[in-house]
């Protein structure tokens, strides 16, 4: 509908169908959405997934867009915990099905990385304890600029260093837990992306459950979003990739 419409472009940016992208390409991008999306109906705590994309949009060549059921002004512990596996799947994903590593993956690693030494230099979700480091001080006259004080030894960011290094691991120690037991599932929402491009949360969890899809209908082609001009890349080659998607 348009309404779906409209809020998905508030929500997630604008489409960029205009960009051609390789179908290696593309199969890279709906194995790390996929891993994300898996980790988002199976972790607890985890806002439930809303849809999940491999058309470009914005900055990113794909997307997973998670929605909360009601509002909320605070977020647990728990919450943040499943926030940093779920940042970490993409990774995970592209490492256990395709063998390497892609630069893909790192806007999640600095937004695991960020909230890690959120929880623990201001919210005093770490083993140090329910202190804070660091005094943040804004510079007015400079744009209002925001600069970070270090108020603390130089042993001490070493431990804070761990600490944010413990959390993100764990994360990703649990993310690959889950996708190591459900890899059946992850291959099935990556190739039904490849097939459709888009999936919302109903069929993401039909996926999961082993209920094939109806049958995608067969819509007219989406005029590109906005006159912005985007670089082509040319695909590699024009054969259907989603037979070679296997569990490792």
């Amino acid at each position: 509908t348009r309404f779906e419409f409209a809020k998905d472009k508030v929500l997630m940016g604008s489409e960029r169908r205009s960009m051609i992208i390789s179908d290696a390409e593309k199969r890279i991008t709906a194995i790390h959405e996929a891993g994300h999306a898996l980790l988002a109906v199976f972790l607890p705590h985890a806002d439930p997934i809303h849809k999940v994309t491999i058309i470009p949009r914005g900055m990113a060549l794909g997307l997973t867009m998670q929605l909360p059921t009601d509002d909320s002004l605070t977020m647990k512990r728990e919450e943040l915990q499943a926030n940093l596996a779920i940042l970490m799947g993409g990774r995970i994903a592209e490492e256990m099905f395709l063998n390497h590593m892609t630069t893909g993956a790192s806007n999640d690693i600095e937004r695991a990385t960020d909230l890690a030494r959120k929880m623990v230099c201001e919210w005093g979700m770490s083993e140090l304890g329910p202190l804070s480091f660091g005094k943040r001080e804004e510079q007015i006259f400079l744009g209002r600029e925001i600069a970070q004080h270090r108020d603390y030894s130089e042993s001490t960011a070493i431990r804070i260093d761990e600490q944010v290094k413990k959390l993100v691991q764990d994360g990703y120690d649990r993310a690959r837990k889950i996708i190591e037991e459900k890899s059946d599932a992850l291959v099935r929402i990556a190739r039904a992306l490849l097939e459709r491009e888009v999936l919302d949360g109903g069929e993401v969890h039909q996926l999961i459950d082993g209920i094939p899809l109806a049958a995608a209908s067969q819509a007219p082609p989406t005029k590109p979003e906005g006159g912005e001009t985007q670089q082509v890349i040319k695909p590699e080659r024009s054969e259907e990739h989603t037979s070679e998607l296997q569990s490792p």
